[in-house]
C-alpha cells in the first residue's frame, strides 16, 4: 500500500492559528482514498521540527512526504521546487532558537531540488481554481529547514519522493483584513490536489514554471 505523509505547522510568532496545520486536519478527516494517509502537525522548532520528521519517516517508511508550511507574504499557494542547505532566523522559533547562517547539515550538499512533480502540482491547483505557483525559494526558516531534511532522507531512500508547499493565510484567520488570504477550504484542497497528483505522477510535467527575476 502506498503511505503518504502530509504535515503542517503549529502557530507561531505570536499567531493564534496557522492555515497550514489547519488544512492538514481538513484533508484527514475526510481522507476516502485507498492509500495509507500519515499526518502530523510540526512544531515550529528547528530541533524538534527535524526530530519529529525523522521519527515519522523512520516509523511509517512512506513513499510520499509533503510539508506545509504558512507564507503569510504569499497570496497564492506555491509549491516548492528547491531546499537550501542554509538556517538564517529572522525571528526565534517557537523554542526561544534563532540560528544565523548554519546549515541545516553539516557537510550536507548545498540545495536538494524537490522530487515531486512540483509542476503538475501547481498546475492542477491552478486548474481547480485555486491560485498557484512554481517556487524557487522556501525562505530560510523551519519550513526550508524542514524540507531540506525531508529530501536529504529521501537521498537515503531512493522509494521515497518529497517536497513542500507553502501557502497564504487562511481569510478565516488572516492577520488584517486587507492580508492576502484564501479560504481555508480551498487551502485544504490544494493540499489534498497536491497529494493526489504525486501519487499519480512520477514524472513532472514539462511546462514553464520558471521566473525572470
Amino acid at each position: 500500500m502506498t503511505t503518504i505523509l502530509l504535515t503542517g505547522f503549529e502557530p507561531f510568532g505570536g499567531d493564534t492559528a496557522n492555515p497550514s496545520g489547519d488544512a492538514v486536519d481538513i484533508v484527514r478527516g475526510r481522507w476516502d482514498g485507498a492509500e495509507a494517509l500519515i499526518t502530523a502537525i510540526l512544531p515550529v522548532a528547528f530541533a524538534g521540527a527535524e526530530a519529529e520528521l525523522a521519527r515519522l519517516v523512520a516509523d511509517h517508511s512512506p513513499d510520499v512526504v509533503i510539508a506545509a508550511g504558512l507564507a503569510g507574504n504569499r497570496a497564492v499557494v506555491s509549491v516548492e521546487r528547491v531546499g537550501v542547505n542554509l538556517i538564517d532566523a529572522r525571528i526565534p522559533d517557537n523554542a526561544g532558537s534563532q540560528p544565523i547562517d548554519e546549515p541545516s547539515i553539516e557537510g550536507a550538499p548545498a540545495a536538494y531540488f524537490a522530487t515531486l512533480p512540483v509542476k503538475a502540482i501547481a498546475h492542477d491547483i491552478a486548474a481547480a481554481g485555486i491560485p498557484s505557483e512554481v517556487s524557487h525559494s522556501a525562505g530560510t526558516f523551519v519550513c526550508n529547514h524542514v524540507l531540506f531534511r525531508a529530501l536529504h532522507l529521501a537521498a537515503d531512500r531512493r522509494a521515497m519522493r518529497a517536497g513542500f508547499i507553502h501557502v497564504p493565510w487562511s481569510a478565516e484567520h488572516a492577520p488584517s483584513p486587507d492580508a492576502a488570504a484564501l479560504p481555508l477550504a480551498d487551502i485544504a484542497r490544494a493540499l489534498e490536489i497536491a497529494v493526489r497528483t504525486s501519487i499519480r505522477t512520477t514524472e513532472d510535467s514539462r511546462i514553464s514554471g520558471g521566473t525572470i527575476s
